[in-house]
């Protein structure tokens, strides 16, 4: 070979000589064959694949630009110089003698080359980045190779005259313009056209050098450095990435594995009954045994039940693993090309370094061989780094798109569910899918090539360790193998300590959330202490067991941070024991230390994985069992045009399951088109079930429903979108001004836009909660009415209306005369009243039509309809009396179902409206509860509208301050002082103390090493090998011990700072005033208590560990290498330049990267249980495709902000990992330039310590950063660690004993508001009320009435004038000597979790006897008797397990056990039967005869005996006397009365 090479050249092609010598050089042959071939050939490989784009694309080229002629010029420059080259040759061979083949060939492969690239660059411009990746690296290793010839040709003309001087000045100039080239490169080439996409993703145009370094990110990253980043900044995603794209591929290929799956089910299936029938046939039991068999079954009922559902439960199985391998293999299978290049360098280096050790130690190496070492390391350590970079960007981005896919599929699947599937899970279940499930397939994904590269790494880690110490290899692995189990056992203990602290956490925040939702009741009857303490006695236990846990950790970390201390201590200690012979050199010690730090990678993360393998195992099965769940099946319902018929039934029978029972037994009904069909019955005739069977949600077992035309359908109970009223009603159609204003006069909806703050804008919070039961049906009706659809299916839609209101949209709606008259609409109603009026009437019993005609027809026919209307009508009377009672009373035309406020109902959170209702019924509708939820898109509209002016007081909460930018130092600080300053300074000794100790070790076994320098040819002491042994391990332990001491402390410490922050937050979140709950959601504060409390139990204290711990690895590593090198001090400065850089720049922008991927991760869930509650909506409008949309739109906000995470975290990686590559790159050099002062072991340690410094410094930045965030929490805590209090509970001046002995009140000039910013509430009230006297409190709605008994109590404290209760100003005493001399039956019964006892009386200030007496006159001591617990009976949370009647009279017995002489009843509007009312009038009327009584009343009824009645009309007093006397005056009270039927009764009935 090398013959032929060398008669191809005419000269040596290879010779050993040429390399044994200090100048060294190559062999001209070698440097003119191998080093121009070995680019060459790269390049002909892959360059013909460049060439693809331009046959293909159908695409047009993209423009000219100045970077492409430059790149062009200087490719035909190349083309010239290669041209001149072979003319050269020729003109050398006509002048002279032959010249050698090598001369003509080489020049003319690079003029086929450079053409080739010209042809390439044009190539390039059909493709959106217009550089080549495949030029780039040809250039660079065309580059590389071409510096040896550089060298020596410059090496010849220093040292003799050039002899051939124009094949010299060809070769610099190509040179040269390649370099140029390779510059140009750099830049992205970006088409005019282009420059749009490039604004939005530069990704997508960026240069190859650029994308390999994620050098385009470098912008946002400033950009996020100079100002908080907002969505609108994060940039688009790349069209491959969008949710869309990625979903098409994978539901193919879900489609054809799913049937697939489905055979294999139907196979498993026939097997199954198979062998049933086989057992079945050899079943000759007697019929008595049988029986027996049947018994046990009974007995066996987990067994029994499996049996059955194991038919129906069985899924399609493991195709979900297939589908997503098939439809990511592009990206798993770079990934993993990636990983092997990574995984065979990380081997490379430990070599090097053995070699860079052979070389300090040896006198006679020759200085270049140190220099290229050096340069080898710095080479491996920088491509290792490039390759595992793109490795995790690809792992990363294959999980967000895993996670995109699965969610796309859940929200795709839960569209076309059938009923039956959609019963298994529960809306909670399926946004567990999308949450929890597709989340954990995430994580999975960024680790999945662990899987078989850590079994890689361990191998070959072993096989290597074997080379160098031979089998005492092996005494280090089972150091390894042995900590696992430890760890294992130290894993599973600090598992049920945290599941035991979980159910603590539980119970605290199930009482805080009770405290915040009952802080108005406990703030009346002065009940705080009672409560502080019980939490405290919670909290108390939680910290006991938070502290083991600590103790547990820090063992563990003890563990952890000794095993590869104790891995080489185990393996030289058996090296050098084993035999006389073997001494330990540098090179095995820090070739073999550098192995094991290689292998603790893969042995802590395989483990991981496993188990997180294992975990998504779950998931899976439960993604499968969901998205092979049936589809609607809707082919029963036909769409075929029929004359004079709309909607035609057809023997139509339909059961909600399968195989379940016909809920619609053979229906056959016509209905003509433009009808109004009334179908009543009574409940559960199957009213609603006929709907379903229309809209197509039921299984159809026989017949069919044929309907022709649109569909719009109004559910029973309204379902309402977070979005603005308007878009709820327009509901995805286009908006037509005159039409949308028509539709909301029809629907009554006038008079409530004027309400809220930004009328039609105003932005509906979830489930419609801003909205009364009465305004969310009324926007559903809307909806449809607006849908201008052909057929209206109303479910209902009067239910939940008054009385009048149902009256007038059935005029100018539904009815006759109504918007809807030409329409067909079949009316599903209870309300008898409208029945005459429609043309047809549909009477259903048990599912079966069992008549219909017109209301006079079926009258006469005296069946099941004229039953059914003699009962209803008497009810309905009663009601409308009921009803009417109170809407006169209220004058407000929501008031009935204000009462009863449904949100109030459904949602106990909110807190505050109860708080507001009564003052501001009419602000509250005003409320935009926006909070945080509010879209982007929403809040953008009401900047723009500057019509929505915020009216005094309107907004009642305010929006949560977010904090952005850097935490302030002052945070560091404060949580230091709460973990203690003695604490802090032990602690930061210990882990120094820790580092000295770990720095010790690693020079000790340097000196050790050098041991074998100095006893070269003598036998090794061994009292000698001992003290080494020994030595080595002392220090070992002793760092061990220091670490387990600074851990130890740590976790008392930060235990303390627990203790210490939630009991200052506690006691100042009971001492704030009401008026901070009423402004305040109770979610916010909760928060406080959950999130921010825990973060500050568990998540901070080991931020701080691994941060210090982090810190002092890179300050000792950098201490070891000054050691060595002195010089490398000077290196260190520009590197922590450049890193602290890098750092702030980062930091900032990954933080806010994370916040932003919180915020837009709540609306995908959101959106798809909202999605899922309102599917028969969507479904019935055929809104799929809309909402399909929307889900994406919302998904690819998501992506986005983790993806630019995702980059950013690379971009920061690479280039703290080139500063690591530089450390290793210094520390090896300046090792080389000083080599004849250093000894082997020194050199070695400190090229391995900066070998082991890059994770180090990746390590200090993640946990800085998220030091950070969660340093916040201390923050968010201490934020309300300073609310201003309420007054103090006790003062100096403490009222007399058994005050207020009279009960005399007399109000003097009082004045008072709510809060600083709003108008008075009361203006001036002056008026005396005698001892036992009883006084009746009226006023219409926001009169004043409520905030006069906040007043006696000081929830609101004056803005003027007095209050005096027996002669004691009441603004003197403190709050809880007040509260505790008063009573007050309050409106909402509000009960806490625990006994009944600690209910009555939570200070145990009563004996029994006092309680049962109570509870006697309450009415209650029956019921109390007969439970099992008797007064221990536990109340389960807001009191659950009593109905309201009950809990009404609890709260009685409250006031019954006090029984101070002034009363104040707040009387109860809602949910309390007559009788209940009538039980609590006459007990107060009998037992508080001796008391003063205030009675707040919203039915006259029950003040009509009062001594007086004060009337208030918008906070003052109108009138004020005897109820006789002002029923016979024309005044504001007879009015009201007149209203209430008191004065003429017969005015009630209807």
């Amino acid at each position: 070979m090398s013959a032929a090479l060398e008669e191809f050249c005419g000269s040596v092609f290879w010779n050993d000589s040429y390399l044994a010598r200090p100048d060294a050089d190559l062999p001209v042959c070698f440097q003119q064959t191998v080093l121009v071939w070995v680019p060459l050939g790269f390049f002909w490989i892959l360059a013909p694949w460049q060439l693809l784009p331009m046959c293909k694309s159908r695409a047009k080229r993209s423009s000219v630009t100045k970077l492409y002629i430059i790149k062009q010029v200087l490719a035909a420059l190349l083309t010239l110089a290669a041209v001149a080259e072979l003319a050269l040759a020729f003109v050398q061979d006509a002048e002279q003698d032959a010249v050698p083949a090598v001369q003509y060939t080489n020049p003319s492969l690079y003029i086929a080359t450079w053409i080739m690239v010209l042809l390439i660059h044009d190539a390039r411009r059909f493709c959106l980045r217009r550089d080549s990746g495949v030029l780039v690296c040809f250039l660079t290793l065309s580059l590389l190779c071409g510096i040896l010839p550089f060298q020596s040709l410059v090496r010849k003309a220093l040292q003799e005259p050039i002899s051939d001087l124009p094949q010299f000045i060809l070769f610099f100039i190509s040179y040269g313009l390649q370099l140029l080239l390779f510059f140009v490169s750099g830049f992205s080439d970006i088409a005019p056209e282009m420059k749009e996409t490039g604004k939005k993703n530069p990704e997508v145009t960026a240069s190859f050098l650029s994308s390999i370094t994620f050098e385009w990110y470098s912008s946002m990253v400033f950009k996020g450095y100079r100002k908080p980043l907002e969505i609108e900044d994060v940039w688009e995603l790349r069209d491959k990435d969008k949710t869309k794209a990625l979903y098409t591929p994978f539901e193919k290929n879900m489609k054809s594995a799913m049937q697939k799956a489905r055979a294999e089910l139907e196979k498993r299936k026939r097997k199954k009954k198979r062998r049933e029938v086989d057992t079945d046939y050899g079943n000759g039991m007697s019929k008595a045994q049988s029986q027996d068999v049947l018994v046990l079954e009974e007995k066996q009922p987990k067994k029994k039940k499996k049996k059955d559902s194991d038919s129906t439960k069985d899924y399609p199985k493991g195709w979900l693993m297939k589908t997503l391998a098939k439809t990511f293999k592009q990206n798993l299978l770079l990934a993993v090309a990636f990983k092997v290049v990574h995984d065979a360098l990380v081997f490379v280096s430990p070599q090097l370094l053995k070699l860079l050790i052979a070389f300090v130690s040896d006198e006679d190496a020759f200085a270049w061989k140190g220099y290229l070492y050096a340069i080898l390391l710095f080479l491996v350590a920088v491509i290792q780094s490039l390759c595992l970079q793109q490795h995790f960007s690809l792992c990363f981005q294959l999980g967000i798109n895993v996670r995109a896919s699965l969610i796309a599929a859940i929200y795709k699947k839960s569209l076309t569910m059938s009923g039956a599937t959609r019963k298994e899970s529960t809306v909670g279940e399926t946004v567990n899918l999308m949450s929890a499930d597709a989340q954990r397939f995430m994580d999975l994904t960024n680790f999945i090539h662990q899987l078989w590269s850590s079994p890689l790494q361990i191998i070959l880690s072993i096989v290597f360790l074997w080379g160098e110490l031979g089998p005492s290899v092996l005494a280090g692995l089972a150091t390894m193998v042995l900590l696992i189990p430890i760890n294992a056992f130290l894993i599973a203990k600090s598992k049920t300590i945290q599941e035991r602290n979980m159910k603590n956490k539980d119970e605290r925040m199930k009482i805080m959330t009770e405290v915040l939702n009952g802080i108005k009741i406990l703030k009346l009857f002065a009940w705080e202490p009672s409560f502080e303490k019980r939490v405290n006695g919670i909290r108390a236990r939680e910290l006991k067991d938070l502290l083991n846990f600590s103790y547990l950790q820090s063992v563990s970390v003890f563990v952890f941070t000794c095993s590869p201390f104790l891995v080489s201590l185990a393996s030289f200690a058996v090296y050098v024991l084993v035999d006389e012979n073997n001494i330990l050199d540098a090179q095995k010690a820090f070739t073999a230390i550098s192995l094991f730090n290689v292998l603790r990678f893969p042995m802590s993360t395989f483990p991981m994985v496993l188990s997180a393998l294992v975990q998504s195992n779950v998931s899976t099965a439960r993604l499968e069992r969901y998205l092979s769940g049936e589809d609607l099946d809707t082919s029963a319902i036909h769409h075929n045009p029929i004359e004079g018929s709309a909607v035609r039934f057809t023997e139509a029978t339909f059961a909600w399951e399968r195989d379940g029972n016909a809920a619609i037994r053979d229906v056959t009904l016509d209905i003509t088109p433009g009808s109004l069909v009334a179908v009543v019955g009574a409940v559960g005739s199957g009213k609603s079930s006929l709907v379903s069977a229309m809209l197509g949600e039921m299984e159809n077992i026989k017949g069919h429903i044929n309907i022709q035309g649109s569909v719009a359908y109004v559910p029973q109970q309204a379902w309402i979108q977070n979005a603005t009223l308007r878009d709820n009603i327009l509901f995805g159609s286009e908006l037509d001004e005159a039409r949308y204003q028509e539709v909301i006069k029809a629907c009554a909806l006038l008079p409530d836009l004027e309400l809220l703050p930004a009328g039609d804008q105003t932005e509906i919070g979830e489930k419609g909660i801003n909205l009364s039961g009465g305004q969310k049906q009324r926007v559903s009706l809307a909806r449809a009415v607006y849908s201008d659809s052909d057929i209206y299916i109303l479910d209902d839609p009067l239910s939940a209306v008054d009385a009048h209101v149902g009256k007038y949209l059935f005029e100018h709606v539904l009815g006759p005369k109504g918007l809807l008259q030409k329409k067909t609409r079949i009316l599903v109603t209870h309300s008898i009243s409208f029945l005459p009026q429609v043309d047809n009437i549909v009477v259903l019993a048990a599912g079966a039509v069992s008549e219909h005609g017109s209301y006079s027809t079926l009258l006469a026919n005296e069946g099941a309809f004229s039953q059914f209307l003699n009962l209803y009508g008497n009810q309905e009377e009663h009601v409308s009396e009921e009803n009417t009672a109170a809407v006169a009373l209220g004058g407000d035309e929501e008031e009935a179902d204000e009462g009863l406020d449904p949100c109030m109902e459904e949602h106990p959170e909110d807190v505050v409206t109860m708080t507001l209702k009564r003052e501001a019924s009419i602000q509250q509708r005003k409320l935009s509860r926006s909070l945080s939820k509010r879209s982007t898109s929403s809040q953008k509209k009401a900047q723009d509208e500057p019509s929505e002016k915020l009216k005094k007081g309107q907004k009642l909460i305010e929006k949560e301050n977010v904090e952005t930018g850097r935490v302030k130092f002052s945070m560091y600080v404060r949580y230091m002082s709460a973990v203690g300053w003695c604490f802090s300074f032990w602690i930061f000794m210990g882990y120094t103390a820790q580092y000295a100790a770990y720095t010790g070790t690693n020079l000790w076994l340097s000196e050790w090493t050098d041991d074998s320098q100095r006893y070269l040819n003598q036998t090794y002491p061994t009292h000698m090998r001992d003290l080494r042994i020994g030595v080595f391990g002392a220090l070992g332990m002793a760092q061990a011990l220091f670490l387990l001491f600074a851990t130890v402390l740590s976790a008392r410490g930060s235990v303390r700072a627990s203790r210490v922050m939630h009991h200052q937050l506690l006691s100042n979140i009971l001492r704030a005033p009401m008026s901070f709950f009423d402004t305040t959601p109770t979610g916010r504060i909760v928060n406080r208590f959950a999130k921010d409390i825990f973060t500050i139990d568990e998540t901070i204290p080991t931020s701080v560990r691994t941060w210090i711990s982090c810190f002092m690895g890179i300050v000792s590593t950098l201490i070891v290498i000054c050691l060595a090198t002195p010089f490398f001090a000077i290196v260190i400065v520009p590197l922590g330049i450049f890193y602290c850089f890098v750092l702030r720049f980062y930091i900032s922008t990954s933080r806010q990267l994370r916040r932003l991927d919180s915020v837009t991760r709540s609306p995908i869930y959101s959106h798809f249980g909202e999605t899922v509650s309102g599917l028969s909506v969507v479904r019935a409008y055929g809104h799929q495709e809309r909402f399909l949309k929307q889900n994406e739109v919302t998904m690819d906000i998501n992506q986005k902000s983790v993806y630019s995470w995702i980059i950013s975290n690379r971009w920061l990686a690479i280039r703290l990992e080139f500063v690591g590559s530089l450390v290793v790159f210094f520390s090896a050099l300046l090792a080389v330039i000083a080599k004849g002062t250093l000894e082997g072991g020194i050199v070695g340690l400190s090229v391995s310590s900066a070998l082991n410094v890059t994770q180090t410094l990746n390590w200090l930045v993640r946990t800085s950063s998220e030091l950070e965030t969660n340093i916040v929490a201390v923050e968010r805590v201490h934020e309300y660690m300073k609310v201003k209090n309420e007054a103090p509970w006790v003062t100096k001046t403490r009222p007399p004993r058994g005050w207020p002995s009279k009960g005399e009140i007399q109000f003097v000039d009082y004045k008072v508001r709510y809060r600083p910013e709003l108008d008075l509430v009361l203006h001036g009230i002056t008026c005396d009320i005698g001892s036992t006297e009883k006084v009746g409190i009226v006023g219409r709605t926001g009169a004043g009435k409520s905030s006069l008994t906040n007043c006696l109590f000081r929830i609101l404290e004056a803005a003027g004038g007095k209050i005096v209760i027996d002669d004691v100003d009441i603004a003197t005493i403190g709050l809880h000597d007040l509260r505790n001399s008063l009573t007050i039956i309050p409106q909402d019964p509000v009960l806490f979790t625990g006994t009944l006892r600690m209910n009555l009386d939570p200070f145990d200030q009563y004996s029994d006897e006092e309680v049962w007496k109570a509870l006697e006159l309450a009415h209650l001591k029956p019921y109390v008797q007969g439970l099992p617990e008797g007064l221990l009976h536990f109340v389960s949370e807001g009191g659950e397990n009593l109905s309201v009647g009950q809990r009404q009279l609890v709260c009685l017995a409250r006031a019954l056990l006090r029984k101070s002489k002034i009363l104040v009843l707040d009387e109860a509007t809602a949910a309390v039967d007559l009788e209940t009312d009538n039980l609590i009038q006459t007990t107060i009327r009998s037992e508080f005869a001796d008391c003063t009584v205030l009675t707040i009343a919203h039915r006259l009824h029950t003040i009509m005996d009062s001594n007086r009645v004060m009337v208030l009309h918008a906070g003052q007093i109108v009138e004020f006397d005897s109820p006789e006397e002002l029923l016979t005056k024309e005044g504001v009270f007879s009015a009201m009365a007149k209203d209430a039927g008191i004065a003429a009764a017969e005015n009630t009935a209807l």
